[in-house]
């Protein structure tokens, strides 16, 4: 490839703030999915990832949109999104389900959930690098190159009006989209910085701590608390993990939940018991993105309630790691249900890809 900026770069960052700011800012949906900086040069395409690593291979559907729909030489960021089936949802699990080894699975993958490309910035057009041009004109030249997309390529909605923004920081969670990105109007394009920022819903939950994830440094430490909420049958289903902790903290955690170690057929994510399509850390002992990482864990007994913070949920589960809040000693396990769960309202994601709200 010869571009004006060429492979590899690293997309530009957005650092977390508490609310929508006030000022000169540009607000768009912050999407879920994968972040991608798309490269055409005539026939040559090329799709970078976060970690700058190609994912061309994985997605050759959007290959072949980037050549029917995209000028002959550009270089765009954006996300790689799917839909769920019924096109009303963004769906996250299947998007991590394309990145697999066999070349025939991800040719049937790519026309079974086929993804789509939200554009969302301009790097270079022709001959031009727009990197050190401001935001807003890089907007504008953006809006022209996808003059001609399609149905696989799509330009992602803005606002300048913090009130509209605030709209869609309600509504477009329903379709599952992830909060809200603010980048400056006057702000150059600045690969690997955090000069955006991202605003994210942030909720709390009481759960069940049902075991616990050696740490990577040593066995006399916890690597992550593993939670659970019970269903309307009464099963504890798995649900996330609290990772983050200081190092002194998880060495005392270790100790302080000894005490509560059983064993596999004394708890309910026991294996033996497991229901067909039933989520459970004991379903999957070993990480699917890398086969030497051991998932198993140390079952507890299903006693102590931990209030976590997170910010949604993917289907039954939540979406990232959650938080540390505090323990819920006054709590009785058998109350931390799906029911405490916010609902949020739901709202169509094709709308949204078309334009179709106010």
């Amino acid at each position: 490839m010869r571009l004006p900026v060429n492979p590899p770069v690293a997309p530009m960052l957005a650092k977390p703030v508490d609310a929508i700011p006030d000022g000169d800012y540009v607000f768009e949906p912050k999407w879920d999915g994968f972040r991608s900086i798309v490269f055409r040069d005539g026939e040559e395409v090329e799709i970078g990832s976060r970690n700058e690593r190609p994912m061309t291979r994985y997605f050759p559907e959007l290959v072949a949109a980037v050549r029917a729909e995209l000028p002959q030489r550009c270089v765009i960021d954006g996300e790689i999104v799917i839909p769920d089936k019924e096109g009303r949802r963004l769906d996250f699990e299947a998007l991590q389900l394309r990145i697999h080894p066999a070349a025939s699975r991800v040719e049937l993958l790519a026309t079974q959930t086929p993804g789509h490309f939200m554009a969302f910035d301009l790097l270079a057009l022709g001959e031009v690098d727009y990197m050190e041009r401001p935001f807003a004109e890089r907007r504008a030249a953006l809006e022209g190159a996808l003059a001609g997309a399609g149905t696989s390529i799509h330009l992602t909605q803005t606002t300048t009006d913090r009130e509209v923004a605030t709209g869609w920081f309600s509504q477009f969670e329903g379709a599952g989209l992830d909060g809200l990105i603010a980048k400056p109007a006057d702000g150059i394009y600045e690969p690997d910085k955090r000069v955006m920022k991202k605003i994210k819903h942030e909720r709390t939950a009481d759960c069940v701590v049902a075991g616990y994830r050696v740490h990577k440094s040593g066995e006399n430490r916890i690597g992550s608390l593993l939670l659970g909420l019970y269903r309307d049958d009464g099963k504890l289903a798995s649900v996330g993990v609290i990772g983050a902790f200081p190092m002194e903290k998880r060495i005392e955690l270790f100790t302080e939940l000894q005490p509560l170690v059983t064993t596999f057929d004394q708890h309910p994510w026991n294996w033996a018991e497991q229901q067909p399509a039933q989520r459970t850390p004991r379903a999957a002992m070993f990480s699917r993105w890398n086969a030497n990482k051991d998932l198993s864990f140390v079952p507890l007994r299903p006693e102590r309630v931990v209030e976590v913070r997170y910010d949604h949920m993917e289907g039954p589960r939540f979406r990232h790691t959650a938080q540390f809040v505090r323990w819920r000693p006054d709590r009785e396990p058998r109350s931390c249900t799906y029911a405490q769960l916010e609902e949020p309202v739901s709202f169509d994601l094709a709308d949204i890809l078309r334009g179709g709200y106010g």
